[in-house]
C-alpha cells in the first residue's frame, strides 16, 4: 500500500520540487547504468555514499550531501521521487522556493545524523533521498493532517484505491519507520529505518516555527487542516475492470 497522489496540488508552480527531482535523476543516469559489476558499483559506493563509521570519526563528512542524490537501483528512484512529487509541492508552496530548499537540506542532514548515532561504528553505505524525504512527510503531517491522500492497496493480482487523511498514511509510515528500526536494526533488509525517522522527526521540528507563525492550531482550524486551497477534484478509481457474472450450467 503506497500513496500515489493528493488532491491539493500547489499554487504556484514548484520549481525546486521538480529541480530536485530532474538532478536525482540525471546524478542516476551519469553513474548507475554505466556500472558494469557489483564491485564497481560498491567501489563507487566507497567514494561518494555516506559511511557512518568515516561520518563519525570526522571523515569525509561532505558525504552527508552527496548521499542524498545516490540510488542504489530503479525502483528505490522511483520511490523516492513519487513521494518527493507527491508532498513536496505543498510544503514548497508554504515555504517558498528557496527556504524549501534548506528545509530539505536539513532535513537529509538530521536523516544522516540520527543515522550515525545509532550505528557509528557501521561500515554500510547510505544512500538515497529518503531522509530528506521523510523530513517533507514530516512537515506536511503538521501542516495538512487532514490533506486527502490517494494510496493504492495490491494484494498479488487484485488493487483498489482508497482515500485517505493524510495523518493516517503518514503517521503509518513513520510507525513502521520506527518500530521497524526498533526491531530490525539499522540497516536491515538494506533499508536505513533510523535515517527515515530521524529526517521526519527533523521535519516536523524545521516546521514548527512556520507552524507557529501562521497560529499553531489557529493555523488548522482555518485551513480545517489542508492546503490553503481549493482541492482540484481526481478520480479515484483505475480504469475500471468489467464485472464478468457467472452462468449457471444446464
Amino acid at each position: 500500500m503506497f500513496p500515489i497522489r493528493d488532491h491539493n496540488p500547489s499554487h504556484r508552480t514548484p520549481y525546486v520540487t521538480w529541480g530536485l527531482i530532474g538532478l536525482n535523476v540525471l546524478v542516476f543516469l551519469l553513474y548507475f547504468p554505466g556500472m558494469e559489476s557489483d564491485y564497481q558499483l560498491a567501489m563507487f559506493w566507497q567514494e561518494w555514499a555516506m559511511i557512518p563509521e568515516k561520518v563519525a570519526d570526522g571523515r569525509r563528512t561532505f558525504t552527508i550531501l552527496t548521499s542524498m542524490f545516490l540510488h542504489a537501483g530503479w525502483m528505490h528512484l522511483a520511490g523516492n521521487m513519487l513521494f518527493l512529487w507527491i508532498f513536496g509541492d505543498n510544503m514548497e508552496d508554504s515555504f517558498g522556493h528557496l527556504p524549501f530548499l534548506g528545509f530539505y537540506l536539513l532535513s537529509g542532514l538530521g536523516a544522516d545524523v540520527i543515522q550515525v548515532v545509532s550505528n557509528s561504528s557501521s561500515v554500510v553505505p547510505v544512500v538515497g533521498a529518503s531522509g530528506a524525504i521523510a523530513g517533507v512527510l514530516g512537515g506536511y503531517l503538521l501542516l495538512f493532517p487532514k490533506a486527502r491522500v490517494d494510496v493504492i492497496f495490491i494484494f498479488i493480482i487484485f488493487f483498489k484505491i482508497f482515500t485517505l487523511r493524510a495523518w493516517i498514511v503518514l503517521g503509518v509510515w513513520f510507525g513502521m519507520q520506527f518500530f521497524n528500526g526498533l526491531g530490525a536494526g539499522t540497516e536491515e533488509g538494506g533499508v536505513a529505518y533510523w535515517a527515515h525517522t530521524g529526517g521526519f522527526i527533523a521535519g516536523v521540528l524545521l516546521t514548527i516555527p512556520y507552524w507557529l507563525k501562521q497560529g499553531g492550531p489557529a493555523f488548522w482550524q482555518k485551513t480545517h487542516g489542508h492546503p490553503p486551497h481549493e482541492p482540484t477534484p481526481v478520480p479515484t478509481r483505475l480504469t475500471p475492470i468489467p464485472v464478468v457474472r457467472r452462468r449457471r450450467r444446464r
